[in-house]
């Protein structure tokens, strides 16, 4: 039988609590309860506290951070750690001390997150340079990884050259700097760009201080817009202007260069404060004036290609960086100036004369008119005085009408001379621009290259024959057609009018005749040079009330010759008798004479 091997008991262990259920006495009770109420105190949510790894396995990791029980995250938050065993610490973050269901919930995910949003911001305060993994690309930029943290990179912030493609920066690490950060959206933006900037502005004032005017360089075309190419040339840019591509005109830079081109290039000028760069091709190059033909003059024939068209005129290139101007004026013998692209289009290949040129200031002006004759030169045999044309009526003025005859041959028609028996205020009561009109030629101002035209002389003056018609006394019928301060226009047969002031056209009965009244008119003025007929309605009466008055003073006369002849003698009876009769002879004639009137 083996020795029982008694054991000493614990001096201080307290028995009655044993007895009632309880194994832990007061103090360590105390001590317990004290050290659970501080991990309550120390512990808060939403905030990053560090954990130690009890357990993993295929799906969870429990994680123990001091409180009374431990908590289980998805192993799926540890995928960037794989290296992860049983005792490391990781950081994590208390999401909930107790859900409903009495249970701790954590998160290492958002742990993380946490403390990457606080680099991230960091990183802005103090423009620190960070890394980042270039995720994918995105409209308009990058996505990038920065501690975990999606950042956007912009396209313009990847490079200070324009980066034509994205994708070649896709799953490269590189360095940025925060520049700017959205609280409420949690949204990064990152830039590489900044990086370089600050060495590149070094570099630039370096190699701009070292510029001179008339200094040719080489250099890369970085860029190409409507206005002109930018040159990197090395490490700093210029700019070439489209006006200083080519000695000619250029449409569109890319017909001159191409992007990544090496060209060689001039400094026109510089600005140090502005680091602007203005630089120059065509400087490289001879000026095409001085390669221009040294036999041409004036008066010779050359030809061109339209290249600019603008409402005075045309500029014309005949070899490339040599333009002339052809004048509106010299593109017809036409003195009618209308648009220049009337006459001509860009594009055109033309043939012109040389009208002026000046080798020293370079400059050439050009006429297409000088190609035809001059019709002025042989107007007297063309156009003699007294031939009969068609003309096209090309403007009005209030004193006649401009016609064209033909091309470079202008004549005025003045109102005077459309027409024999109108009375015509403005030209277009008688014709239309636009229109075809018969003239005949009067007078010939070659000097002013204008001539005088006519359009009644093509048919007789009828005036010729209303003379012998409306004769002064003579009587008519008329209508009056228009009434105006001075008196009243009267229309006549035969197309003709006259005209019959206030007072004489008053009625018989005394009344006033008025527009539309049909009445007999006396022609009281008949005048064939200025064609004008004045007439008289009143007049009638009147000239018919002093003849009935001279007739009757006539019969008066002769009764008292005849009652002052004694009546005794048959001889004296007879000589009565005869100077009766020669009275009233006398009194017949006058009264035909005043009716022939």
């Amino acid at each position: 039988m083996s020795e029982l091997k008694v054991q000493t008991p614990i001096e201080d262990f307290d028995w009655e609590s044993y007895e009632s259920g309880s194994t832990v006495g007061e103090k360590s009770r105390e001590e317990l309860v004290n050290t659970y109420d501080e991990s309550l105190k120390t512990a808060k949510e939403n905030e990053v506290v560090t954990g130690t790894v009890k357990s993993i396995s295929k799906r969870e990791v429990r994680v123990d951070i001091g409180m009374k029980s431990d908590a289980i995250i998805p192993v799926s938050e540890f995928r960037y750690n794989p290296d992860l065993k049983e005792g490391d610490e990781v950081e994590v973050y208390i999401e909930t001390l107790e859900d409903k269901n009495g249970q701790l919930r954590l998160s290492h995910k958002k742990a993380c997150q946490t403390r990457s949003w606080d680099r991230v911001n960091e990183a802005l305060q103090n423009d620190e340079v960070i890394k980042g993994y270039v995720k994918s690309r995105t409209k308009g930029g990058m996505i990038v990884d920065v501690f975990g943290i999606e950042a956007f990179l912009p396209g313009s912030q990847i490079d200070v050259r324009p980066i034509r493609d994205y994708d070649v920066f896709v799953g490269k690490t590189m360095e940025f700097k925060v520049v700017k950060i959205n609280q409420e959206y949690k949204n990064v933006v990152v830039s590489h760009k900044a990086l370089i900037e600050a060495e590149l502005e070094q570099q630039k004032k370096e190699i701009i201080s070292k510029l001179e005017k008339g200094q040719v360089l080489e250099g890369k075309v970085k860029n190409i817009t409507a206005y002109g190419v930018f040159v990197d040339l090395g490490g700093v840019d210029g700019l070439v202007h489209i006006t200083d591509l080519s000695w000619g005109r250029v449409s569109d830079p890319h017909e001159v260069v191409q992007l990544d081109q090496d060209i060689k290039v001039v400094i026109i000028d510089f600005d140090n404060e502005k680091k602007r760069i203005a630089l120059g091709i065509k400087q490289l190059m001879p000026h095409p004036w001085d390669n221009l033909d040294p036999n041409l003059k004036v008066g010779d024939h050359i030809k061109g290609r339209v290249v600019v068209m603008a409402d005075y005129g045309a500029f014309v290139e005949v070899q490339p960086g040599v333009e002339g101007l052809i004048h509106v004026s010299e593109m017809s013998w036409s003195q009618h100036l209308r648009s220049a692209q009337d006459f001509l289009k860009a594009g055109d290949e033309i043939e012109a004369v040389i009208l002026t040129l000046d080798r020293d200031e370079r400059k050439m002006s050009l006429g297409l008119k000088q190609l035809k004759n001059d019709p002025w030169e042989n107007i007297e045999q063309k156009y003699a005085i007294g031939s009969r044309h068609t003309a096209k009526v090309r403007n009005f003025t209030h004193f006649g009408v401009f016609v064209e005859i033909e091309e470079g041959v202008d004549g005025l028609i003045h109102i005077s001379d459309l027409s024999w028996t109108k009375k015509i205020k403005h030209p277009s009561e008688f014709t239309q621009i636009g229109n075809d009109i018969e003239v005949q030629v009067l007078e010939i101002d070659k000097d002013n290259r204008r001539l005088s035209l006519g359009h009644k002389q093509l048919e007789e003056n009828p005036w010729d024959v209303f003379e012998t018609i409306f004769t002064v006394g003579s009587v008519h019928k008329g209508k009056i057609i228009e009434v105006l301060d001075k008196g009243a226009v009267v229309s006549l047969e035969h197309g003709v009018e006259g005209f019959a002031t206030p007072k004489h056209l008053v009625k018989e009965d005394g009344s006033q005749a008025k527009l539309g009244d049909e009445l007999d008119f006396k022609v009281i003025e008949f005048n064939k040079d200025n064609k004008r007929i004045i007439l008289s309605h009143s007049r009638i009466a009147e000239d018919a009330s002093k003849a009935e008055r001279r007739a009757a003073n006539a019969g008066r006369r002769a009764e008292k010759r005849q009652q002052a002849e004694p009546a005794t003698a048959a001889p004296a009876i007879e000589k009565t008798t005869l100077g009766d009769l020669d009275a009233l002879q006398a009194l017949k004639e006058q009264l035909q004479k005043e009716g022939k009137k």
